[in-house]
């Protein structure tokens, strides 16, 4: 994998398994430190544990961060003390089966895939210094969905599994380009790993089983799927799209100033 050389700490949201364990062992074993911001912080103690078997010389921390909560990301970022962070991954997600509201009345899937990061990533602003990478994950759903202002608060009836998670994504996406607008001296970058064999895409559903024999098989592994973010992480560019070890143009089509400014007044006033 590409060599990551980052000054300062490298945040990773939802390092407790999958793309975001591996991404921390990789950056760990090039020398880069690392804080694990997890929900499940028993787990996330465990992973780290194992990184330290194979890496004793690793740079790692575990810090709390619930997603769901915007008191407990405020709170994440207020404990990380003045010291730079050279680099933030925003890597955890969920797909929720069902719907269902936050205690900020925000619903579930968005609060973790969204509006969470995009908290996250403002409170940092002041201890990123220029050039500091931040790399969003984002989806190949994101291509079937559009997002608008009323997107970030559906209703219970427009709720679907599949589509809020791409609503979601697609949000994330238009977010990561107005940052990389409003602060171009920051490496905004996106990172599309594509499906792959993690929690997340257990759907909690009668299938599930089904999906297991027919179709897990045929899925990236999580160190295929980290490939993306850690190239990104490593990009010297900016705004760039990155599918395996590739680098592509953000699609066109996803370029649209006057929406991305109206999504970024629409979260602060809901946040």
């Amino acid at each position: 994998m590409e060599k990551v050389q980052i000054d300062g700490r490298v945040i990773v949201t939802g390092a407790t398994g999958g793309i975001g364990a591996v991404v921390t062992r990789e950056l760990a074993a090039q020398g880069c430190s690392v804080i694990m911001a997890c929900r499940n912080v028993a787990k996330a103690e465990a992973v780290r544990e194992q990184i330290l078997a194979r890496v004793p010389q690793a740079r790692i921390e575990v810090r709390p961060l619930d997603l769901t909560s915007l008191a407990s990301v405020r709170a994440f970022a207020e404990g990380l003390g003045p010291e730079p962070v050279g680099a933030l991954f925003n890597n955890a997600g969920v797909i929720s089966r069902g719907y269902s509201l936050t205690a900020d009345g925000l619903e579930n899937t968005f609060s973790v895939n969204y509006f969470g990061p995009f908290l996250l990533t403002k409170l940092l602003l002041p201890r990123l210094p220029a050039d500091a990478r931040i790399v969003n994950m984002v989806s190949l759903t994101c291509r079937y969905v559009r997002a608008d202002e009323q997107a970030l608060r559906p209703a219970e009836k427009d709720f679907s599994q599949l589509g809020t998670y791409a609503r979601s994504k697609l949000a994330l996406l238009h977010f990561s380009l107005e940052l990389a607008r409003r602060h171009p001296e920051l490496r905004v970058n996106l990172a599309d790993p594509g499906v792959v064999n993690s929690g997340i895409i257990s759907m909690g559903r009668w299938f599930d089983p089904l999906a297991d024999v027919l179709f897990r098989p045929f899925i990236k592994s999580p160190e295929k799927g980290a490939i993306p973010p850690l190239a990104a992480l490593a990009s010297e560019e900016r705004l760039g799209y990155f599918v395996g070890n590739r680098r592509k143009e953000i699609p066109a089509r996803y370029h649209d100033a006057d929406l991305e400014r109206r999504l970024w007044n629409e979260t602060e006033r809901l946040i």
